[in-house]
């Protein structure tokens, strides 16, 4: 079975312009995540997508593969659309770019998964360290039933709290490693642009559950740090440090 491990790297952020290439601790982010990926897959499963040169020649000096895509893509999933198009697999797992810390041993995890819930798209979640905040807009919260099937997720915290003073939930957060096939890739780049509620999060993965395709969460390993703006730099570096 080919599975294929894509890194979707945007090179104008909006919170973030330059963001794969941004140095942490001497080495580009996206080889980073690249590297990662490669320990899971092998580095012949590991391709870049990319919109912007200067990232492609980042990649292709470290050894990686890359492929130049649109540069007018509205989410990660979409330019992974266009990669499928392009690079055939029976299995396509998006790798975000900007989590350098992500486990090897998570995305081989996702893997697995998907190859046993064939009918599912396959996200990574686990449960927010005590040092983060449930009302973080950065922080997509994930909400699943018994069999952690996704029923939503949002920037809002949730679940929601109505009793004041009541204990605090275990509140779940989004890891970014996706399993899809490429009917289901299919269907999410041909709906014609974003689903209403996944417009107003800015979380692509809902666009799924628009199309009525079921979402399998997985608990990961272990927590992740991304970077999401320029202030989250310095503790990623320090984390990625003490290994």
């Amino acid at each position: 079975m080919k599975v294929l491990g894509v890194i979707p790297a945007r090179y104008r952020s909006s919170r973030y312009p330059g963001k794969p290439l941004v140095e942490l601790n001497g080495k580009a982010m996206v080889i980073h995540v690249a590297e990662k990926a490669a320990l899971a897959l092998g580095a012949e499963n590991v391709i870049i997508a990319t919109d912007d040169q200067r990232i492609a020649d980042v990649v292709e000096k470290a050894g990686f593969q890359y492929l130049l895509t649109s540069d007018d893509h509205p989410t990660g999933t979409d330019r992974l659309w266009e990669v499928a198009r392009k690079r055939e697999a029976d299995i396509y797992i998006n790798i975000q770019g900007d989590e350098p810390m992500v486990d090897p041993k998570d995305i081989r995890r996702i893997c697995s998964v998907k190859k046993e819930f064939t009918g599912y798209v396959i996200n990574g979640m686990c449960a927010l360290a005590d040092s983060e905040d449930p009302a973080s807009v950065n922080i997509p919260k994930v909400l699943v039933n018994s069999g952690n099937d996704l029923i939503y997720m949002s920037r809002l915290p949730i679940p929601g709290i109505k009793a004041p003073g009541a204990v605090r939930p275990v509140y779940l957060k989004q890891v970014c490693i996706y399993a899809f096939n490429y009917d289901q890739l299919r269907a999410f780049g041909e709906r014609g642009g974003k689903a209403e509620f996944e417009a107003f999060e800015d979380i692509e993965i809902l666009r799924f559950l628009d199309l009525k395709i079921p979402v399998k969460m997985v608990y990961t390993a272990g927590n992740t740090l991304a970077v999401d703006v320029p202030e989250d730099v310095s503790k990623v570096e320090e984390a990625l440090r003490l290994g």
